[in-house]
């Protein structure tokens, strides 16, 4: 599952706890007072992804496996949480092994679910658990560069992490994320051990309640859309009250109560997809008799590194890919047609492998 983990942020009754028991179907206590999440829910979500009963069906699979993704739901954070308010330091932790945030913000009324600050404010409340998010990169910063100076008198080579530490030891100073920073990919590299919680990406998800269904647009998401904007962060607008009505449902029925109300498919569906485009990934395919699956990769990687994610001896013993796209693998009914319609290509080891590959390994 490497690679593949969202922690949920955002303040205490905004809605994470309803998210999250859409997302995993395993219901979290959600009830309308602050800490209800103590140890963070870790959910492991399947990936739905149509093209797959697609490959399925002309294969003859015997079973379909999807990708996955961790999504982990960390308990309300509140201000002061970099000063250990409320559970503010066990929670930071969490997050700190997380590959990317998704952030939810509250962007609703409603006089029956109170909001830890007495009104609603989406940039406010983002601005809240950035600050804190910021403050607790900014400690760690110090506590390393302090370690780190004590080591260099001895190992000169530690000098450019120092240097580089201090520079974003000033940045968070100025209460900016280091994400915003703009990073070599050497320095990227010296700063991951880390693990900085403001380098992650993040995901802006603005949760509306069921009045501003089907158009889920009001004057708050406008709000949370111009802030992502400004940061360079992606947002997306969800109704987690409908989410977690909808995941109780059989897919046929969801498919129905979605269409009565104007909406083409449950917004989860867009969480995952965009979480995944967030952290750079992708899927190539593989089908035959026994399974169709997907295997997540990065973007970018080559034939030989996805061989890699099957097994490590298909990659150490790497000979060919052979690869057809899922359109010709559909529009021929399978690999043997394809392969006749000279839709079948033979790649090396550094062939860049493309979303919706469908892959065959040939290895020693």
């Amino acid at each position: 599952m490497a690679g593949l983990s969202c922690g949920i942020v955002g303040l205490p009754n905004v809605g994470k706890s309803t998210l999250f028991n859409a997302l995993t179907a395993n219901l979290a206590e959600a009830s309308n007072y602050p800490f209800c999440t103590i140890d963070p829910n870790v959910g492991v979500v399947e990936v739905y992804d149509p093209r797959l009963e697609k490959l399925s069906e002309i294969s003859r699979s015997r079973k379909i496996i999807y990708a996955a993704t961790q999504f982990v739901d960390i308990a309300g954070l509140v201000e002061g949480a970099s000063k250990g308010e409320g559970l503010g330091n066990k929670f930071l932790a969490n997050i700190r092994e997380t590959d990317a945030i998704v952030h939810i913000v509250r962007c609703f009324d409603d006089p029956n679910v109170v909001h830890v600050a007495g009104q609603v404010d989406p940039v406010k409340d983002i601005e809240i658990i950035n600050t804190e998010l910021v403050l607790a990169d900014l400690q760690t910063v110090e506590k390393i560069i302090a370690k780190l100076e004590k080591q260099s008198k001895g190992n000169k080579e530690l000098i450019p992490s120092i240097e580089l530490l201090k520079r974003v030891s000033d940045h968070l100073d100025q209460n900016q994320p280091v994400r915003a920073m703009e990073l070599s990919e050497k320095e990227r590299e010296l700063l991951a051990p880390h693990q900085l919680i403001t380098q992650k990406p993040v995901l802006y998800v603005a949760n509306v309640s069921e009045d501003s269904l089907p158009e889920m647009e009001n004057e708050y998401v406008r709000q949370v859309r111009d802030y992502a904007e400004k940061e360079g962060s992606a947002a997306l607008t969800i109704c987690a009250k409908l989410e977690e009505e909808i995941a109780q449902l059989e897919p046929e029925e969801q498919k129905e109560y979605l269409e009565s109300l104007g909406l083409k498919e449950p917004g989860l569906q867009r969480l995952i997809r965009s979480s995944f485009d967030m952290l750079g990934l992708i899927t190539f395919l593989t089908t035959g008799e026994v399974e169709t699956r997907a295997w997540t990769i990065q973007r970018g990687d080559t034939a030989q590194e996805a061989a890699g994610k099957i097994h490590t001896d298909i990659q150490k013993g790497f000979i060919r890919a052979e690869v057809i796209t899922y359109d010709d693998m559909v529009a021929y009914g399978g690999r043997s047609k394809a392969k006749e319609q000279g839709k079948m290509r033979s790649e090396g080891k550094e062939y860049v492998v493309k979303d919706g590959d469908v892959v065959l390994f040939l290895h020693n």
